[in-house]
């Protein structure tokens, strides 16, 4: 494999003006990746103040009512910030400190990045500025507040559909302004090389955390992973310690919005082809010209166009699957996991337990499956009461 390719996928398709600042990134992320202080560092961050490692919980209720696999979850939401993202976001910030930045720029859709991100500057003294599409402070305006009571800058970005794709383009525009001083922490597995590679290793330890821990409680190795997937961070940090172990189906649950049939959906698979786009090529929801196609979802971190390259190699290898999910599936799937276990997901997260309660059935009772529960849903609460018909507001 091409250093910064994932088969064909990947590479760093970007304006000269960056590429100066992608191979410093580069070249102190090889160094950094083996250093034994840095990596301590990380570690101690890890377990004392993100909380890792996280819980992998037995679902008893859940498989107890689906009548089939065996149902455990890995719980991303019990993280400090309550996501998955402060994972990648502790080791990117950490590797910004170490290179000399004194700033840090962000992208965000759902907030959650942006939360993790402003919570590790402020942690470790950066100052930091949060990109975020217009429609998406209204529809998280929690995260919002968050992110400025933590010291953060929040831009809210008017252009194109005012989502993560248009926040994408305006943290990409503003890195190129100010590279000497700042580091553009990338929230996802996509980007130019070598960011998708970097934000997989520091979310990689989510697999490694369930491998350890399954074969604790069961003795032996799942069935399936299912994970989320918009960018797909959470995801590919799911199934990267199980890609080598083809027993494991690795199973990514995608925005299917209205309908993969309607034009509101973020379904890039289902729906997507071959394109390049924010520095990497990968699979993208393109129109008839090849341009990047408006999306929806109700989730606004799923609410993205691509997937990262990574991904891409998965799917068209085949090791790994990925299967549409509706807003009305992930709604229900979001109020069945709180009532049956008492633990409010994610929007996001709720696509992978939507789809989990169509498989669990269909496997025998000793089969296992594992959903990543990539983050808390106190952010969705109100989005959702309002799907529902009940006008309740932050």
């Amino acid at each position: 494999m091409k250093k910064g390719r994932f088969g064909q996928y990947g590479g760093q398709y970007i304006p000269e003006t960056l590429m100066n600042a992608v191979q410093e990134v580069e070249k102190a992320y090889d160094y950094y990746k083996n250093d034994a202080q840095f990596n301590m560092e990380l570690e101690d961050l890890y377990k004392n103040y993100a909380g890792r490692p996280s819980r992998l919980y037995y679902a008893n209720k859940m498989t107890a009512d689906l009548g089939g696999a065996k149902i455990y979850l890995k719980r991303e939401d019990l993280n400090h910030t309550g996501s998955h993202k402060i994972n990648n976001v502790l080791g990117q910030v950490l590797l910004a400190k170490k290179m000399g930045k004194t700033r840090v720029i962000a992208e965000t859709g759902a907030g959650q990045h942006g939360v993790a991100t402003a919570t590790a500057a402020a942690l470790m003294g950066l100052t930091c500025e949060v990109f975020m599409g217009k429609e998406d402070t209204d529809r998280q305006a929690l995260n919002v507040f968050r992110m400025e009571l933590l010291g953060a800058k929040v831009h809210p970005v008017t252009s194109g559909t005012m989502t993560l794709k248009d926040a994408v383009n305006e943290t990409m525009r503003e890195w190129t302004k100010r590279v000497d001083d700042t580091l553009y922490v990338l929230g996802s597995v996509m980007g130019p090389h070598p960011f998708p590679t970097i934000v997989r290793d520091f979310q990689k330890i989510i697999s490694k955390e369930i491998k350890e821990q399954i074969l604790e409680a069961e003795g032996r190795l799942p069935d399936a992973i299912i994970a989320c997937v918009g960018g797909g961070s959470n995801a590919m940090g799911a199934f990267y310690e199980f890609i080598e172990d083809p027993s494991v189906r690795l199973i990514g649950c995608e925005a299917a919005g209205l309908g993969i049939n309607t034009p509101k959906n973020a379904a890039t698979i289902a729906n997507g082809s071959e394109g390049i786009f924010h520095g990497m090529k990968s699979i993208f929801c393109q129109d008839e010209y090849g341009q990047i196609a408006p999306v929806y979802s109700i989730s606004a971190g799923l609410d993205y166009p691509g997937i990262g390259p990574e991904h891409a190699m998965l799917y068209e290898t085949g090791r790994a699957s990925y299967v549409p999910v509706t807003d009305e599936e992930a709604v229900k799937a979001f109020e069945y996991l709180s009532r049956t276990e008492g633990i409010i997901p994610a929007i996001e997260s709720a696509h992978a337990i939507a789809y989990a309660t169509k498989l669990a059935p269909t496997l025998k009772k000793d089969a296992i499956i594992v959903i990543n529960v990539s983050g808390r849903g106190d952010k969705d609460v109100a989005a959702i009461a309002r799907y529902r018909g009940v006008n309740i507001y932050e």
